[in-house]
């Protein structure tokens, strides 16, 4: 039972890992090497879903870790931690849409709806890590 509290430096590997994938991707795809852009998104979408299949797990066993924080930071904390959840709900459906969108071939659709779903996973990406240091890190909880 010791290692479900591994989870949570894990995930954060895993999005630090997904946010080079999704960087990189774009820095092909400017390039306009499709091959190179699709083998990091599709490295991305497998990065996130294991770091989803792992935050599940790691919930389903610990459950609700109260932040630690005292003070101001708790307010700071909060903000980030509810614009990271609305925005990474929002953007499964994004993703999920925007792939969907050039497996149907509609690549100018894709591009446009990519244009969105870019900036929104790298947020997601940056602000989980920040949550994770913030949480587990800089306040740690006594679990």
């Amino acid at each position: 039972m010791a290692t479900i509290y591994l989870l949570p430096t894990i995930e954060a590997l895993l999005n630090c890992l997904s946010l080079f994938s999704i960087l990189l991707g774009y820095y092909f795809i400017r390039r306009k090497n499709i091959l190179a852009h699709r083998a990091c998104m599709i490295t991305a979408i497998i990065l996130s879903s294991i770091f989803f299949v792992l935050y599940l797990i790691y919930h389903i066993n610990v459950g609700n870790v109260p932040f630690a924080g005292q003070g101001s930071i708790r307010l700071v904390y909060f903000t980030i931690l509810a614009t990271h959840v609305f925005l990474a709900s929002t953007n499964v459906i994004l993703v999920l849409t925007t792939v969907s969108l050039i497996l149907k071939g509609n690549k100018e659709k894709h591009k446009k709806l990519a244009h969105w779903t870019l900036p929104i996973w790298i947020y997601v990406s940056i602000t989980g890590v920040i949550i994770y240091l913030m949480a587990f890190h800089f306040y740690p909880p006594d679990i």
